[in-house]
């Protein structure tokens, strides 16, 4: 029962944080936002004009050219990297980073760090 309260109460806290992020950072169509999840298993980006509602460039590791990349700092770099390059495709040079309520740490930080190596300016 304690784990249980215990789970939830970290996911209570997060979608705290990332409310309050949301209330300050908006993609538009000059600067998209860069939303990142992370769960156990897979990591998700994605590059959102907010003010269309419309998803630009999407990546995850679901899908099976990147499926060999796993949850780990090394390779949350290279797909940093991955994303960067699929922006600069449509011609997406600066975004709004959205750590959607996850410590700037760890993998978050390594994703972060692999878009500005990129290319992407935040």
């Amino acid at each position: 029962m304690k784990v249980e309260k215990k789970t939830f109460e970290k996911q209570r806290k997060r979608i705290k944080r990332k409310l309050r992020i949301r209330k300050k950072i908006r993609g538009t169509a000059d600067r998209p936002r860069l939303c990142v999840v992370r769960t156990n298993r897979h990591l998700y980006a994605q590059i959102i004009d907010d003010d269309k509602s419309h998803t630009i460039v999407a990546a995850s590791t679901l899908e099976k050219d990147l499926s060999s990349l796993k949850n780990v700092v090394s390779d949350a770099e290279k797909f940093g990297e991955i994303i960067a390059s699929r922006a600069k495709e449509k011609g997406i040079n600066s975004v709004v980073f959205d750590r959607n309520g996850y410590l700037y740490h760890g993998i978050v930080r390594a994703i972060a760090e692999g878009a500005r190596k990129g290319g992407l300016e935040f």
